[in-house]
């Protein structure tokens, strides 16, 4: 598999090889050791989560209390989403800045986030199925969210979403500014000290 690093630091896209014949395809979907490679730390998944979505749906944006957060690997086994990581850790040169892969089941790319970024995808057909693989169990008291409306963040969303469906707990999220000022961000310093704490495991 290829593996790349995104323009937000501790992103990344993977492209797995695909080998195909008559009867289909096989592929890698996750290889801890070339992730662990690629990253230059540890990733122990620890929980699956599926979500399927009907076109249009944003989910989004979500992030959790550092350390530990959850790193996310996701991957789209049906259909197609545009996937969005996004900087929200304060003090980062990429800060409020992000970048976006298309998952979809032809290609089957996966995407990789780090511990303190912020998360979104939207469903670009309907049926979309998501899968993420998660190095913690879900923690609802240290969940947040940030509007992904926010016109300060800008996420692009193309044409082929349609019409946007969000839930009423991303629409009613805080903006990045307002999560700012709150204290609801993770900071730049304290999530590149958490992956040096990874590093070796």
């Amino acid at each position: 598999m290829d593996i790349r690093e995104l323009k937000i630091p501790d992103s990344y896209e993977i492209t797995p090889k695909q080998f195909g014949d008559d009867r289909g395809v096989f592929l890698e979907a996750y290889r801890f050791d070339h992730l662990t490679k690629a990253t230059g730390r540890a990733v122990n998944l620890a929980q699956a989560n599926t979500s399927v979505s009907k076109r249009g749906t944003v989910r989004g944006i979500h992030f959790a209390d550092v350390p530990p957060s959850q790193a996310k690997y996701v991957m789209c086994q049906r259909g197609a989403v545009l996937d969005f990581v996004i900087d929200i850790r304060v003090g980062s040169p990429t800060f409020g800045q992000w970048d976006a892969v298309r998952l979809d089941d032809v290609e089957r790319k996966a995407i990789f986030i780090s511990e303190g970024l912020g998360h979104c995808f939207v469903a670009l057909t309907d049926d979309a199925t998501v899968t993420y693989l998660v190095n913690d169990v879900f923690r609802p008291d240290r969940e947040h969210g940030i509007n992904p409306l926010d016109p300060e963040i800008a996420l692009e969303f193309p044409a082929e979403a349609g019409e946007l469906l969000l839930s009423p707990k991303d629409t009613e999220a805080p903006s990045l500014a307002e999560a700012a000022a709150s204290g609801l961000l993770p900071t730049w310093d304290a999530a590149r000290a958490y992956y040096e704490t990874l590093k070796g495991n």
